[in-house]
């Protein structure tokens, strides 16, 4: 009977944490994983519905809600919209502003998209584990993972986004010819430890997104796991230890996205500074 009661355990947990998985397997050819083991062998032509599905949905809710506060914004009494995106958006001006030192507009709007849809796509971690999942079995759908920032996929999918962005604006700010002089003749300005410092160089900037993404997962992931198994508990410990945990987590949740941000400015910022 233990033993039972541990193998459903184990179910519990892999079935939670196993995403929605279509891609192109080696003896079935395009179709739906039906387990980790299938997920696996599909490799590189495989796809996480769930995690690609729920970012897209507070991609879209963040743009919807922004406009709608947008549309409604007067210059009389604000309403309770209009007063929260001006918050949101007056805190991440600040933070902009205060981190980064360059001279590029497009800054503080992705500094605003990176923390809301960051924020937004944590706060599905609030939501009751089993919830959505049952919800969606009854649809006929075996897996399903609401939680982007819990797949790595994501989370690093972003930070190799905002990396790109450092390439684009280190070019475009000092010149190919500046960067590669950046990155050959710093932290030593001498010829002979080129090589030094390219190695150092190179490796620290393939380090930032990597730290980047992994951070946001780490987090994000590790808290969902503790959910996970506080939901195995008795009813009564459930309630003891998921409400604590959940209203701690509301802390991790809005801190996350807020490092993200601020992390990425900071990276941004270095790139538009000439040395």
């Amino acid at each position: 009977m233990a033993a039972d009661n541990e193998i459903s355990a184990i179910y519990y947990i892999q079935h939670h944490l196993q995403n929605l998985t279509f891609g192109k397997h080696p003896d079935n050819g395009w179709s739906w994983a039906s387990n980790s083991t299938e997920a696996t062998e599909m490799g590189f032509w495989a796809i996480h519905v769930d995690t690609m599905g729920w970012s897209i949905a507070m991609g879209a809710l963040f743009i919807w809600v922004f406009r709608k506060a947008g549309r409604m914004a007067t210059t009389g009494v604000p309403g309770g919209l209009q007063n929260a995106a001006e918050m949101v958006i007056e805190f991440i001006e600040n933070l902009t502003r205060s981190t980064f030192h360059g001279k590029n507009s497009h800054i503080a709007p992705l500094a605003l998209t990176l923390f809301m849809w960051i924020l937004l796509m944590n706060s599905l971690k609030l939501i009751p584990v089993d919830y959505l999942p049952e919800m969606f079995g009854r649809l006929g759908v075996e897996y399903m993972k609401i939680v982007p920032t819990t797949d790595v996929n994501a989370t690093l999918g972003m930070a190799f986004g905002v990396f790109c962005l450092i390439i684009y604006y280190s070019i475009k700010v000092k010149g190919a010819g500046g960067f590669a002089k950046e990155l050959s003749l710093t932290p030593f300005n001498h010829w002979l430890l080129i090589p030094f410092n390219l190695v150092l160089e190179v490796v620290g900037l393939i380090v930032k997104p990597i730290s980047l993404g992994l951070r946001l997962f780490g987090n994000m992931f590790a808290g969902e796991v503790i959910f996970i198994l506080i939901a195995l508990l008795p009813f009564w410990a459930i309630w003891l230890l998921d409400v604590p945990w959940a209203i701690f987590h509301i802390l991790v949740v809005s801190l996350q996205a807020f490092i993200f941000t601020t992390l990425s400015i900071v990276y941004l910022s270095a790139a538009h500074e000439h040395h």
